[in-house]
């Protein structure tokens, strides 16, 4: 029997220690010097420097300053979408159609689901807290030692929604239920600030991007918890962190997923604290191989026997749709694809909307240290070029509407944000679009299928991003975080960066684990409303647009701004950017999310339960924030958990066998909100 349970009363807490066992709590800039590795000139790692001197590019690559720009017109949808027709060598393929892993070592673990969510982002937590209280047995694996993505290990722990909906107070139970949470969760701060006793996080909640900010760890405690709630419902669930997608088995047809590859790395020291590097450790946490650093753990997810698996992918960059070959979109799409009256001039799959690195900074002095650490931060390109970007220009730094209250994670006196100042232990999260943004396209962060081939990701999932582009995001950000230290100081309230194990971040760097993900590679639905491979469109978006009532088969309903955070080359080619986009919200009608966005072409047990759903670069920049994703997840571990009962119904079904009804009176009892 399916079971639900909603409760404003959560009490069991789990103390932000134990995500970082062993960690020093004591430690914050100073650890960056007792966790140094700068790139030596035969590009071996070596402890003779800080680790922010890397000036050497990842992966012994040249970079071309124009890096792929002048391809950036050749590829079309179709080639977007499959590689085998690029002309390149197919022997990757199985039969099926579907790549073939090499290698595979035999798995030490083997569990069996109902539900298989890979990706433990914001949307994948939605999701198998979803799936689970409906009583399916489900799986969860997440890359990071954080689960909750945009609230944890991508540190945006400061939500950004949509006003009307705030003034309404029109989000699903299961949404306001999580918030209330949240503010429920006790807080310890760190140990420079002289402050033991544990607050609440509504008593530190003081910012204004939002009504709701608080520090990462938060975030991934509150996660992991509700999982740990959810898991009442379904007792032999089962998730696991430090766990990297390996690929994928498929049936003789090709359309059914048979089986999850995944590697699990286990610290090798108690104290480990993750060095928020990834362009470093990306490599590491992919690798099926053991290291100096972790021991590797091979795991197959697989269906109960005579039962099928459900399978949803909840990465942010859309990993189990870019290994399998799933028909795709990436980057920008233009006017003659989408026919959006405010798409680009033509297709760039290396337009995704720009990543980002947030950091903390606190309201303390440290004599000078943190701006000391910093100066050893450089950059393959001039250190200039990224200064020019860097700017507050009429915002303050501290009183009033300030960058410091923008998005304020700690406030101890809980000032008022649009008029007050901070106070001495003050803690500020930073992801300022003039700051730590990372919108050059040299090279790309998402591999197109070309460059996975190139790579050999599809045998070896290595995650299927550039490791040369993180890289320069991560000492974008870094450098920024110096050039705020050098503004004119306020004598009264001291800045300096926050790193270490004892920092927001969790990091050596005081970087987040993984950078902020707004866009990653985008599945094309199926035929519904009219188009052959369905995309949610600017027009379903739009007030002043004539777009489509998808109420029939709506699983959310969630609203915000379209906010686009463009790109660009470094030689300011032309982008393909949809430039004339971005609109407040007050254009934006209430926006319901059809079942058929969360259906992808060619795979009948496949969900997408976050950023990868049929929507289109425009869209994507609407449906990506906090609530969006969350609304995405919880629809898709609802419909997963719904199928586990009916086990000959496949998700592309529910539609067209008049099924939706009742999978819609379900989410409604499930905590969903489906209408405005």
């Amino acid at each position: 029997m399916k079971r639900f349970f909603f409760s404003r009363r959560l009490a069991w807490i789990i103390p932000v220690a134990s995500l970082l066992a062993g960690a020093s709590s004591a430690v914050l800039v100073s650890t960056i010097e007792q966790y140094t590795q700068a790139e030596t000139t035969d590009g071996k790692l070596s402890a003779a420097e800080p680790s922010f001197a890397q000036d050497s590019v990842p992966d012994a690559e040249t970079v071309n300053p124009n890096d792929g720009a002048e391809n950036a017109q050749t590829l079309n949808s179709s080639e977007q979408s499959d590689p085998t027709k690029s002309g390149s060598d197919n022997s990757f393929l199985l039969p099926n159609g579907r790549p073939s892993l090499s290698p595979l070592p035999a798995p030490a673990e083997t569990w069996e689901c109902e539900v298989a969510v890979v990706g433990g982002s914001l949307g994948g937590v939605a999701a198998a807290s979803h799936a689970m209280r409906t009583g399916a047995k489900t799986c969860l694996i997440e890359l990071t030692p954080w689960m909750g993505g945009q609230i944890s290990s991508q540190g945006v722990s400061a939500v950004d929604e949509s006003r009307n909906m705030l003034e309404r107070n029109n989000f699903s139970p299961s949404w306001q239920s999580f918030k209330d949470f949240i503010l429920q969760q006790p807080v310890t701060l760190p140990a420079w600030t002289g402050i033991t006793a544990p607050l609440t996080v509504a008593q530190i909640n003081s910012c204004w991007v939002g009504r709701l900010c608080f520090p990462p760890q938060v975030g991934a405690v509150v996660s992991q918890e509700w999982l740990k709630r959810a898991a009442q419902y379904s007792t032999s669930s089962k998730w696991s962190a430090f766990t990297a997608f390996k690929g994928a088995e498929f049936d003789e047809t090709g359309r059914f997923i048979t089986a999850i590859y995944a590697v699990r790395r286990s610290p090798r020291e108690s104290g480990y604290v993750p060095q928020g590097r990834p362009s470093v450790e990306l490599a590491t946490w992919y690798a099926w191989e053991e290291d100096a650093t972790f021991r590797k753990t091979p795991i197959k997810l697989q269906p109960p026997p005579g039962k099928r698996m459900i399978v949803i992918d909840a990465t942010d960059t859309g990993e189990v749709v870019g290994w399998a070959k799933v028909p795709l979109r990436i980057g920008s799409d233009s006017r003659n694809t989408t026919g959006e009256t405010n798409a680009a001039d033509f297709d760039n799959p290396e337009c995704t909307q720009a990543f980002t690195f947030p950091f903390a900074m606190g309201i303390r002095a440290d004599g000078g240290q943190s701006i000391k650490t910093l100066e050893y931060v450089q950059s393959f390109y001039p250190r200039a070029e990224h200064m020019r970007v860097y700017t507050l220009e009429g915002v303050p730094m501290f009183h009033g509407r300030s960058f410091f209250n923008y998005r304020r994670i700690v406030s101890l006196n809980r000032s008022d944000p649009f008029f007050g100042s901070p106070v001495l232990n003050d803690i500020t999260l930073v992801n300022w679009t003039q700051g730590n943004d990372w919108n050059w396209m040299n090279p790309p962060l998402i591999l197109t299928p070309e460059k996975l081939m190139q790579t050999g990701q599809y045998q070896n999932w290595m995650g299927g991003v550039s490791l040369r582009s993180m890289r320069h995001a991560e000492n974008h950000a870094l450098m920024f975080a110096h050039w705020l230290l050098e503004q004119p100081p306020d004598p009264a309230l001291p800045l300096a960066y926050l790193a270490g194990a004892d920092s927001p971040m969790g990091t050596v760097s005081g970087l987040s684990m993984l950078p902020y993900i707004r866009e990653g590679r985008r599945i094309l639905g199926r035929s519904a409303y009219g188009q052959t491979e369905f995309m949610l469109r600017e027009a379903d978006l739009r007030e002043d647009m004539e777009g489509r009532d998808f109420r029939a088969t709506a699983v959310g309903v969630t609203h915000y701004d379209i906010d686009i955070h463009g790109c660009r080359y470094r030689n300011w080619e032309p982008t393909g950017e949809a430039v004339k986009a971005s609109v407040k919200e007050y254009y934006i009608r209430p926006v319901q999310i059809p079942l058929e966005s969360l259906i992808p072409q060619g795979v009948e047990n496949l969900l997408v339960g976050g950023k990868a759903i049929a929507a289109t670069h425009i869209a994507t920049a609407m449906t990506r924030v906090h609530h969006g994703e969350w609304t995405i997840g919880s629809a898709a571990g609802v419909t997963a958990g719904w199928l586990v009962d009916q086990p000959d119904l496949q998700p592309a079904q529910i539609v067209p066998q008049g099924k939706m009804p009742q999978l819609q009176q379900y989410m409604i009892e499930q905590g969903l909100r489906l209408d405005w």
